[in-house]
């Protein structure tokens, strides 16, 4: 494991993490920890109470407006509120007492969501409310992860981690579904309200299952610490190799996807649907079935994977073709687990909620962005090219962004990672 700056109030020292193991941690093993389970299920709540809650927003909007835009924006816009928690309060991810943290957290969404449930308020209010719970959402995304790197071993995290996709990818499916079928028997306030009834629950399950942890820095959090965290992130160049490998790629792929409707509209909910498909295939299969020493070697080809299969829409290829090019690419987001990994093994212990919130916050908003750029290239090309073009743009960054080589894995001599993939 590379070593940390220790001079850093940012980064204090932390205790060597264990060299990846042959053996990978089953999921029926994982969900017999009661911490782990009680994040689990409170996180499955959270998940489905936001794709509720954004669905029910986005009928509102929708039936209020007729605005495309406004509709799209209230159904995903929380997410561009992350990068301001990320940017601000995340430290609090990492403060002394995380449960009370994600507890208070819980309860600050609760009343958002409850806020949303009351006829008659303003646009403006509920656009005010869900970037506030976007805000909230992010710091108790840092915080969970964090209590998640202490819940479970070091070994664990990857197949942990894989466990959550999964649960988040198919949540979000079923939840559209079950929220266009609520909209028969319920209002847009009726939503909610059942929303704001699951994540009290999510709130109940932490409570019941989660203790406190005892390894954390005892400074209080804050804007300072925030930045001073996230100084020292980008200034080790392991992580920061690490964290262009988490977005960049990401996102741009994400903004090909996000082409879909415009590309083929008869035909895009089965490019989703095989998109969908390969990312639950991928993140079952690689964290499940692989161990550490496999997904490492494995992660530089599933980054490549990740784009390169978009190449073909410069052809236009038979909606078929392009279904299973789009599967086989949805299988290279799997790439975040081991690299997730490595980025768990070069933070120190006090801070590794902050940096994992930081990761995540930047992924999302990175998919943001890449939908943007992309979307912006097939005002002057065709869908297709302008997708074939971001993933060429992806297969290039990959390659320039591979780390260098070390003798020993997790001990180069520079800080950075060592070249397992």
């Amino acid at each position: 494991m590379p070593s940390h700056k220790s001079g850093s109030p940012a980064a204090p020292p932390t205790t060597t993490a264990p060299t990846p193991t042959t053996a990978t941690t089953g999921y029926r093993t994982l969900l017999r920890n009661k911490e782990f389970s009680g994040l689990h299920l409170s996180f499955t709540l959270t998940v489905t109470a936001s794709t509720l809650s954004g669905f029910a927003l986005g009928t509102l909007v929708n039936d209020r407006t007729g605005s495309p835009f406004l509709t799209a924006v209230s159904m995903y816009g929380a997410t561009f509120a992350t990068v301001l928690g990320a940017l601000t309060l995340m430290s609090v991810a990492d403060g002394e007492r995380p449960r009370r943290t994600l507890l208070l957290l819980q309860l600050l969404s609760l009343v958002g969501i409850a806020a949303q449930a009351v006829p008659g308020l303003p646009l403006a209010a509920r656009f005010a409310l869900l970037l506030t719970l976007g805000f909230f959402q992010s710091l108790g995304t840092g915080t969970r992860l964090g209590l998640l790197a202490e819940v479970v071993p070091s070994s664990a995290y990857a197949p942990a981690r894989s466990l959550l996709n999964i649960t988040a990818g198919a949540t979000v499916i079923i939840g559209y579904a079950v929220g266009a079928v609520l909209l028969r028997y319920l209002s847009p306030y009726g939503i909610f309200v059942l929303a704001a009834a699951l994540t009290a629950l999510g709130t109940a399950v932490v409570a019941a299952t989660v203790r406190e942890r005892s390894i954390r820095l005892t400074r209080r959090p804050g804007l300072r610490r925030t930045w001073s965290t996230n100084v020292e992130l980008f200034a080790h160049p392991g992580r920061r190799m690490l964290l262009l490998n988490l977005w960049v790629p990401n996102g741009l792929i994400v903004g090909c996807e996000a082409l879909f409707l415009s590309y083929d509209p008869d035909r895009a909910g089965t490019l989703l649907a095989a998109a969908s498909a390969g990312m639950l295939l991928g993140d079952l299969t690689v964290g499940r079935l692989l161990d550490a020493d496999r997904r490492r070697r494995l992660a530089f080809g599933l980054r490549l994977l990740l784009a390169t299969p978009f190449l073909l829409f410069a052809v236009q290829p038979p909606v078929l073709l392009a279904a299973v090019a789009v599967g086989l690419a949805g299988v290279g987001f799997a790439a975040t687990l081991p690299l997730q990994e490595q980025l768990l093994e070069q933070t120190p212990d006090a801070i590794r909620g902050q940096v994992q919130g930081v990761e995540s916050a930047g992924r999302m908003t990175c998919q943001g962005i890449g939908a943007a750029i992309v979307g912006g290239l097939a005002q002057y090309l065709a869908p297709g090219t302008a997708m074939a073009v971001a993933a060429g743009v992806s297969v290039a960054v990959t390659l320039l962004c591979r780390p260098a080589r070390s003798p020993e894995p997790g001990a180069a001599a520079d800080g950075r990672p060592a070249e397992t993939t």
